[in-house]
Parts: C-alpha cells; sequence; structure tokens
C-alpha cells in the first residue's frame, strides 16, 4: 500500500502566494514581452497595495463579525476596553501615514508619464473604489448616493450596503462613553444632527473628567486628521498630474476631491473644543 505523500513544507513563496500576487499586475499598454508605458507598473501597483491596505484598516476597525472574538476598533469600544482600543487606533493612525506617504512615490510620475497611459484607463477611476466607500461608511457616512457605482452581484459592494446599515464607529464610541459611567442620552445615541448641542455637552464632560475615556476621544480626532491629511495630498497629487481637467470615469477629478476636504468625520469632537 502507497503511503500518502507529506504535505509540502509551507514556504516564504507558498505562504504570501507570492507567484499569484506578481501575476496580479497587468498593464494595459503590454505587449507580449515588455511594458509600453514604463510608469503604467507604478501607477497600478501603488493602487493595488492601497487596496491591500483599505482591506486591513477595514479589518482593524470592524474586526471580523464571522469569527466570535476577533473584534476590531469597534467591539473593544462596545465591550469597554479602552486600551485594546487605543492600541488598534494607533495601528490604523500608521497605516494611515503609509498611504500619505505612498503619495511620495505616486508624485515622481510626472503629467506627461501619466498622460502616456491614461487613456487605456477608459472609465476606471478611483470613485469606484468599494473598499474606501465601505471605510467611510464604518467611519460613520450615511450616503446611499455612494453605492450608484455599485456593481450588482459584487461582494466588496454588497459589503458596502451593509455597512450603511451596521453601527457605524461613532456609534461605537457612544456606546463606550455609556460603559465608562457617562450618560449619553438616546437622541445623541441616535446619531441625529438635531442632537448636536447635547452631543457636544457629552463630549465637553469627557473631556473635564479626562481618563481612558478622553484618551479615546483624542484618538479619535488623530483618526480625523489622519484621514483629511490623506485627502489632501491625494487632491494635490490630483492638481499636480492633471490639473482641472476632467478625471477618468467622467469624474470632475481635482474638483471634486477639494469638495471632500475640511468635513470631519466626527465633527461633534472638533466643534466641542469652543467650549474649552
Amino acid at each position: 500500500m502507497t503511503e500518502n505523500p507529506a504535505p509540502a513544507a509551507v514556504t516564504y513563496a507558498s505562504y504570501l502566494r507570492v507567484g499569484e500576487l506578481l501575476a496580479l499586475q497587468r498593464p494595459r499598454t503590454a505587449g507580449e514581452s515588455v511594458i509600453a508605458e514604463h510608469d503604467e507598473l507604478l501607477f497600478i501597483t501603488i493602487h493595488q497595495v492601497y487596496e491591500l491596505w483599505f482591506k486591513e484598516v477595514l479589518h482593524e476597525l470592524r474586526g471580523d463579525e464571522r469569527t466570535p472574538g476577533a473584534g476590531g476598533v469597534q467591539a473593544a469600544l462596545e465591550s469597554g476596553d479602552a486600551f485594546g482600543a487605543l492600541g488598534l487606533l494607533g495601528r490604523v493612525l500608521t497605516i494611515l501615514k503609509t498611504l500619505v506617504a505612498q503619495v511620495d512615490v505616486l508624485e515622481t510620475m510626472t503629467p506627461l508619464q501619466f498622460a502616456s497611459f491614461r487613456a487605456r484607463l477608459d472609465s476606471a477611476s478611483g470613485f469606484q473604489s468599494a473598499q474606501f466607500r465601505e471605510l467611510e461608511a464604518v467611519l460613520g457616512r450615511r450616503d446611499t448616493a455612494v453605492l450608484a457605482n455599485a456593481v450588482d452581484g459584487d461582494a466588496v459592494w454588497d459589503r458596502v450596503r451593509a455597512a450603511t446599515l451596521r453601527p457605524s464607529l461613532w456609534g461605537s464610541y457612544l456606546r463606550f462613553l455609556a460603559t465608562q459611567g457617562f450618560d449619553v442620552p438616546a437622541e445623541v445615541r441616535a446619531e441625529g444632527d438635531d442632537a448636536a448641542d447635547r452631543t457636544r455637552d457629552l463630549v465637553v464632560a469627557v473631556y473635564h473628567a479626562g481618563g481612558a475615556a478622553m484618551l479615546v476621544s483624542e484618538r479619535l480626532v488623530d483618526l480625523d486628521e489622519g484621514l483629511q491629511e490623506w485627502r489632501y495630498r491625494h487632491v494635490k497629487m490630483v492638481e499636480r498630474t492633471i490639473g482641472a481637467k476632467t478625471g477618468t470615469g467622467g469624474s470632475s477629478g481635482a474638483a471634486y476631491l477639494a469638495s471632500t476636504l475640511f468635513h470631519p468625520v466626527f465633527p461633534a469632537l472638533w466643534q466641542a473644543r469652543v467650549r474649552f
């Protein structure tokens, strides 16, 4: 009787699936043996890496709902685990710094170099990044217009829809405050605009109390600022690459991106500062 052969040992390449990973960069200007436009590979690589980091940030914020105990920031907050939430938020902040640094690499490409392959993008646009839209929904955006680019049957866009129906990170923060003994009125928990004054009152009380709740609040401000920093660098990168041209996919390009600046994810944390 022939014994079954022992399974092959896990190697660096097999664990990371390096062969499959390196086969995913497929420039549209590539011929049979060479890439006709040298800089297209850089463009693809940068954006694929962005998508990998978006996946990781989503994992850190929401955890894996299919695996008990594998919670992210939201689970830590809702269980009252301040230091667990602080640690994970610190990791997300470091990732955001990495995303900003990647803009530096992309900006080594001149406008002429980008123009050499831009037409090959057809209707493809960064506005179609479902994972970034999911990230916005996890942070609290509740705008059904973001689903305009949704692809029927696409599991990633299904996650965007689901994220808009689940409690946001802000909602988890409010539940965290309740675990720390703060009075969180029902209208504040409902995350409605009509509770803006009471929400700011709550934030002021958190800061005056100090302690873990204040530290978590400051870390959320860091997260908000880090996201705005990435948005700003993204705008300037687009401006220096295509100027005021219309973006791919018919978007307004830099004009739209600029309109997203200075709109904080957690406005109450910023607005409360006038009361200190």
